[in-house]
């Protein structure tokens, strides 16, 4: 399964099919590659401006930037559809199998995934911050969207990391959580600052 290889509809249909995966964690995934997508609408839109001709370099950079975030979100939609998978195939085994061995690895793996996913939305939401007086102010609007879809991006692989915590071990469990805060509390204060530069 790989998502840069889904048509939209099919996607849905996956999605919405009675199976395991692909699940929440790449859902969000997705979303992410949607917020760096429309913020790459809004930098084409703003390259070329002569108003905006003192900022070409750094859109230029930007248009990289997000391309590269795209493909980091859907590489982890992969990783966390295949890491999820692995959970659910080990859980179902019979207590006495030794492969149930390798699940609290596997759960590390799938609260790691959705977390490195949250660290690429501050990443995404930090350059869109960037971004917000710098670029079309016609589309300041879409720009507010694409913050608040990778905030939302953020938040709900929230709850995939949160979700698998509880096989690990305390330490392990509590370093990750620190992270997990932290980034949510800074991807939550630069979607609304970029909001507000969206205002009327």
């Amino acid at each position: 399964m790989h998502f840069a290889d889904f048509a939209l509809n099919d996607l849905l249909s996956q999605t919405a099919a009675k199976t395991p995966t692909p699940g929440g964690g790449a859902v969000a995934s997705v979303v992410g590659a949607l917020a760096a997508a429309l913020a790459q609408m809004v930098v084409s839109y703003s390259l070329g401006k002569k108003n905006l001709a003192e900022h070409q370099s750094r859109l230029e950079s930007a248009a990289a930037e997000l391309e590269r975030a795209r493909g980091v979100f859907l590489t982890l939609a992969d990783e966390d559809a295949a890491a999820y998978g692995l959970v659910n195939e080990l859980s179902r085994l019979p207590e006495g199998d030794p492969r149930r061995s390798e699940l609290p690895a596997a759960h590390d793996a799938a609260a790691n995934i959705p977390l490195a996913t949250a660290a690429a939305c501050v990443d995404v939401l930090r350059l869109l911050e960037l971004l917000a007086l710098r670029t079309n102010r016609h589309l300041r609007s879409d720009l507010a969207i694409a913050s608040i879809l990778a905030e939302s991006c953020a938040r709900a692989s929230a709850c995939n990391v949160r979700i698998n915590l509880s096989s690990l071990d305390e330490v392990r469990r509590t370093a990750i959580e620190a992270n997990l805060a932290r980034l949510l509390v800074t991807a939550a204060d630069l979607s609304a600052t970029v909001e507000r530069h969206a205002a009327p």
